[in-house]
């Protein structure tokens, strides 16, 4: 044993002598209920941290982690999938994901507030759950829960339940509704709504559509959104609790909020304290390869294209005249194409493309071959690219693949593509323009640096602020007063009604005086001549 590896274990020694509490891990609850897998990236990497860290962990899901064998500080309450998909097509009109790119802003909106109750209501049905919820002796079982910040708020009455402070994981960068949630004003002059293929330079006719969407939302979360929740708790705890809490009251009691977002792919807006950026916390150190795609990559000679749209849009679903132009194009190029296609036996497949219907997509960004990444824009994939330095070609379908695009194409780290219009011209010029012009690759690399170039790692972050919030026991300083202000008073229209008053008021009471000089004056008039 080296001289430095034992210095380095007598430091730990005498740091875990004089700080004993140091290995002390809390308890924590955490709910995650929404049935989407894709947001599970970042949950179940944070999950997994937690227990390495010596927390112990009651992990609610309905994705389970059981095979991975996490050790005896994590238990699992596995929950039944509630069915979000088929109310989903039904209120877009679609077959299949891949379409929702033809809905528009105001009907997701519309959806993802109809998906958020159903998907709760669900919830609280679970038995699992139940049991929860009717255990005895709950103060004090629990230091934090950790709950998802994505259309779920009423699983917040666990904190209230079990007295616990909540940190909220919110898988997007970012959203405009957090305004009120943490006592900030989010301008909505340059920061565009989450679901608006807009950046952060909107010309008027875009900060008009942005102001329309982003006040719309607001209204339909106050008088719409909210009581669907509050009915929710009252449906399943009226006659447990002596008075069931509202949405707005629990919201108060988050302590943090964590978000899948950073520089350069979140543009610059105002935060409070308790709005911690960690994009990209998922990533971890590269595996190695599975040998098949080892092989298939380093055997390039002009670098590789990798292709997925994720773990909801499907490959196999995108029109068949479309898939041709793929495969006309792709038999042309000198690189070869890692495709991540649901049907492995599709015809005509040019040599140099191989498909299988899953891969690790963050290894295969990691390889050095790896040129191009074609993807629909989702969060996760776009960080890994960034992280990696690999620039995009997206060709986004619904949600936030527009707005990540949007600010990659601003800058210079990524182009679009319309899948539904596209032409062969269209996807070969694309392609060469991303693999033959060095500028995209310098960008990369300029973005990739930004975004690894923080104080402490992502999950470091992450795992600092956790806790934090149960060292302080909710750190109740972090929460901006501006939570708990109603909405008059935090926009200050009673102060600017006040600055109204004042200046037409007087000239209110002038022109009344006038008005009834005038009339004196026109009385006396009419008494002369007569």
């Amino acid at each position: 044993m080296r001289i430095t590896n034992v210095l380095q274990i007598l430091m730990l020694s005498i740091v875990a002598l004089l700080k004993p509490e140091m290995g002390d891990g809390a308890r924590i609850l955490a709910a995650f209920v929404f049935p989407a897998s894709s947001h599970f990236m970042m949950t179940n990497a944070i999950i997994r941290e937690l227990v390495k860290r010596g927390h112990e962990v009651t992990f609610i899901t309905p994705f389970s982690l059981s095979k991975e064998n996490l050790g005896p500080n994590y238990k699992e309450i596995l929950i039944a999938q509630a069915n979000i998909w088929d109310p989903m097509k039904e209120m877009a009109n679609v077959n299949s994901v891949l379409e929702m790119s033809d809905v528009n802003q105001l009907t997701f909106l519309r959806m993802v507030n109809v998906l958020g109750p159903l998907s709760t209501d669900f919830a609280f049905e679970q038995p699992e759950i139940q049991a929860l919820v009717n255990a005895q002796d709950k103060v004090g079982k629990y230091d934090l829960l950790l709950v998802e910040q994505f259309y779920n708020e009423g699983i917040l009455i666990l904190s209230h339940l079990y007295k616990i402070p909540v940190v909220t994981v919110m898988t997007y960068g970012g959203t405009n509704y957090l305004s009120q949630l943490f006592g900030i004003v989010t301008p909505w002059s340059y920061v565009p709504h989450l679901y608006m293929p807009f950046s952060d330079r909107m010309p008027l006719w875009e900060r008009t559509v942005n102001v329309f969407i982003s006040g719309t939302e607001d209204l339909l979360r106050r008088y719409s959104y909210y009581p669907e929740q509050d009915a929710i708790l009252k449906k399943h705890f009226a006659n447990k609790l002596d008075r069931v809490p509202t949405i707005r009251e629990l919201e108060s009691n988050i302590s943090a909020v964590l978000l899948n977002g950073y520089m350069p792919l979140t543009s610059p807006r105002p935060l409070a304290y308790n709005m911690i950026p960690v994009g990209g916390l998922h990533i971890q150190k590269p595996k190695t390869l599975p040998e098949n795609l080892q092989k298939f990559l380093d055997g390039t000679t002009h670098g590789a294209i990798y292709f997925s749209l994720g773990s909801q849009v499907r490959s196999s679903e995108l029109p068949p005249e479309k898939l041709k132009i793929f495969l006309e194009v792709f038999g042309t190029l000198k690189q070869r194409v890692l495709w991540k296609f649901e049907d492995e036996s599709l015809p005509n497949l040019p040599a140099n493309v191989m498909v299988q219907k899953w891969m690790p997509q963050a290894d295969i960004l990691a390889h050095p071959n790896v040129k191009v990444f074609i993807a629909h824009g989702g969060n996760f994939g776009f960080q890994e690219a960034v992280h990696y330095g690999v620039p995009v070609l997206g060709m986004p379908v619904y949600a936030d693949q527009y707005s990540n695009l949007n600010q990659g194409k601003k800058a210079g780290i990524a182009l679009l593509m319309d899948y539904r219009k596209f032409t062969a011209d269209e996807l070969r010029e694309n392609l060469l323009e991303l693999l033959e012009n060095p500028k995209f690759w310098n960008n990369m690399k300029k973005a990739s640096k930004i975004f690894r170039d923080r104080p402490l790692s992502a999950m470091d972050t992450a795992m600092y602020w956790i806790d934090y919030v149960i060292e302080h026991r909710g750190a109740p300083h972090l929460v901006s007063v501006g939570v708990e202000l109603p909405w008059y008073q935090f926009y200050l229209l009673d102060v600017i009604g006040l600055g109204v008053a004042i200046v037409f008021l007087p000239i209110l009471c002038i022109l009344l005086i006038c008005r009834k000089c005038s009339r004196k004056n026109t009385q006396n008039k009419k008494v002369k001549k007569n």
